[in-house]
């Protein structure tokens, strides 16, 4: 189980802010700070520990900010520090905080959270029968962390329906963040996340597409439906990986020096073949910067729904061997300069999800069926073609009930076929 990491900012941390004059009015909150932490040692009906009082301090002050800056004790750190490699334990779900319940971001592939049917927007309002309302995302986070092979009860509200309670059984999380496969001569990449191995897994899952393909690929599907995001030089990579030249992101913070701008470098894995992107409602921020920069670039069509909308970038200031902090210092641009923040990236072709069903339809008479009809000179001896055996697609062998994805393959085939057709 992992906070929504979001777009992390593994960068230099810029020079630090020259200090603001001291006013004697800060130095008297910090003195209400002070007696209010000495009254409560002493007079609060309970016995505290001071370094839990304190850490509590901290991290509400972080969590006042926004939904996504926060204080990582040492362990959470650690945990954060695992998972980003691609591998920690939980329930496999990132998540969000919003009106004080813990909001689902996405589960990721093939976990516990997976496997339960838990969805992005989905929100956890109990945990082992215990309310969430009045715990902070870290807090929450810790309750839903425990032992390999351990049970946890979540109870769950979605859209306007009655809550309802699933049992997960914890695992250690091992993400593959990209998978693939070919569909004829198209390509198939799904990127669930983006860790330190996604830069990596997408070139090789280019390689095998390329070879089980015959060399004959004639365009891709990037799948990035209900990723939560990650790391944000493997956004930045993962879309190079298709950019031949032009910016893919800006990042703005408080001052102007702190401005930083991401090109691409010459080369594009797919040599200009046509990508479809699938993005959705749980597609948030590392996974919006590369479908931003491939819109804003026309290198892609988006399909699917608008995406979270979350642009802003978080740095992880280690803070000795205390821990560490999540701070939100800067916000991100597409290359049109646009932010995504709270707004998220509409799809070229908005494209629901929706469940297919093939209606039997009794045979229509056809030429071939009339007494005397002319014989199509054409056919040199192939016999008269059955009814019903022309031009017909074959149903992919995998993801026949994902609506969304057939629309992109067959996007894809039309985008081929056109560019074929003009020399392209």
């Amino acid at each position: 189980m992992a906070a929504a990491i979001g777009a992390l900012a593994f960068l230099a941390l810029p020079q630090a802010a020259p200090a603001q004059s001291n006013s004697s009015e800060t130095y008297r909150l910090l003195n209400l700070f002070g007696e209010i932490f000495e009254r409560v040692r002493t007079d609060y009906v309970e016995g505290t520990e001071d370094r839990k009082l304190i850490e509590d301090a901290i991290n509400g002050m972080l969590t006042s900010l926004d939904p996504h800056s926060s204080y990582m004790p040492p362990k959470s750190f650690r945990d954060m520090q695992v998972q980003t490699r691609g591998e920690f334990g939980g329930l496999g779900i990132e998540v969000t905080m919003e009106n004080g319940f813990v909001k689902v971001v996405s589960p990721i592939d093939e976990t516990p959270a997976a496997r339960a049917g838990l969805r992005p927007g989905d929100f956890v309002t109990h945990i082992d029968n215990e309310p969430v309302l009045g715990l902070t995302l870290q807090e929450a986070v810790e309750k839903m962390r425990g032992p390999v092979n351990s049970n946890i009860k979540l109870m769950i509200r979605r859209g306007g329906g009655d809550p309802f309670e699933v049992t997960l059984t914890r695992a250690v999380i091992r993400v593959q963040s990209v998978r693939s496969r070919v569909e004829g001569e198209l390509g198939y990449v799904r990127i669930t996340s983006f860790t330190e191995q996604t830069e990596s897994g997408l070139k090789n899952a280019i390689d095998r597409i390329r070879q089980q393909s015959g060399n004959k690929l004639k365009g891709l599907v990037l799948d990035m439906r209900n990723n939560p995001g990650g790391l944000l030089d493997q956004a930045i990579a993962v879309s190079d990986a298709f950019l031949d030249k032009g910016e893919i992101v800006s990042t703005r913070g408080r001052r102007n020096d702190e401005a930083q701008r991401f090109n691409a470098k010459p080369g594009d894995l797919l040599n200009g073949l046509p990508i479809v992107v699938l993005i959705n409602g749980g597609s948030a921020s590392a996974s919006e910067i590369v479908a931003g920069a491939l819109q804003d670039h026309r290198r892609a069509i988006l399909l699917g729904t608008r995406s979270f909308g979350k642009g802003s970038v978080q740095t992880i200031i280690p803070m000795g061997n205390q821990g560490a902090i999540r701070l939100t210092t800067a916000r991100y641009y597409t290359p049109s300069g646009r932010s995504i923040q709270a707004q998220g990236i509409d799809p070229d072709i908005v494209v629901e999800p929706a469940r297919l069903e093939k209606v039997d339809q009794p045979r229509a008479r056809r030429e071939s069926d009339l007494r005397g009809a002319l014989r199509n000179d054409q056919q040199q001896g192939q016999g008269q073609q059955q009814p019903g055996q022309g031009g017909e697609q074959p149903a992919a062998a995998e993801g026949t009930e994902d609506y969304q994805l057939q629309r992109a393959f067959d996007l894809l085939r039309g985008l081929a076929l056109y560019n074929q057709r003009n020399g392209n």
